[in-house]
C-alpha cells in the first residue's frame, strides 16, 4: 500500500494533481486509514498512469472518465466508442490548428505591411490596422 506521496513519486504527478483527479472521480484510494490517510495499490498506480497518459494526449477530464469506463469494463464497450472519443478530440485539435494557421497568416500580413523602421509609430501600418478593429487576412476572412 502506498501513501499519496509515494503514488506521486511513482507516477510523477503531484499530490495536488492526484487529489484533483480524485475529487473529479478519475482515481480513488483503495483504502483509508483511521486517521484519514489515503492508501493506494498497484492497480491504483496503473489507473493514475493511465489518467496521466490520457491527459498528456489532450483528452479532457470528461473524455478520460469515459475512457476509464471502457477500461474498467471492456466487454461492455466497443472499440467504436473509443474511436469516437478519439476522433472528437482529433477534430478539436484540427480546428485549433486551423485557427492558429489563420492567426499566423494575419500576423504575417501585418508584419509584411510594416517597415519596422526607427521612426515614431505615428503612421505605423500595424497600429493603424489594429486601431481600425478589423483586418482582412489573405484568405478573405475578417478577424477582429
Amino acid at each position: 500500500m502506498l501513501k499519496i506521496s509515494e503514488l506521486s513519486a511513482r507516477t510523477g504527478l503531484s499530490a495536488h494533481t492526484l487529489r484533483f483527479y480524485e475529487k473529479n472521480g478519475l482515481i480513488t484510494a483503495s483504502n483509508h486509514s483511521e486517521a484519514g490517510y489515503r492508501f493506494y495499490t498497484d492497480a491504483d498506480v496503473r489507473r493514475a498512469e493511465f489518467v496521466k497518459t490520457a491527459r498528456n494526449s489532450g483528452f479532457s477530464l470528461e473524455d478520460i472518465g469515459q475512457l476509464l469506463s471502457v477500461r474498467v469494463d471492456k466487454l461492455s464497450h466497443s472499440c467504436q466508442q473509443v474511436t469516437d472519443i478519439t476522433q472528437h478530440k482529433l477534430d478539436e485539435v484540427n480546428g485549433k490548428i486551423a485557427e492558429l494557421q489563420s492567426l499566423q497568416q494575419t500576423l504575417t500580413i501585418l508584419l509584411e505591411s510594416c517597415c519596422g523602421g526607427p521612426e515614431n509609430a505615428t503612421h505605423c501600418s500595424i497600429m493603424e490596422a489594429l486601431e481600425e478593429g478589423e483586418f482582412r487576412n489573405n484568405a478573405g476572412r475578417e478577424t477582429s
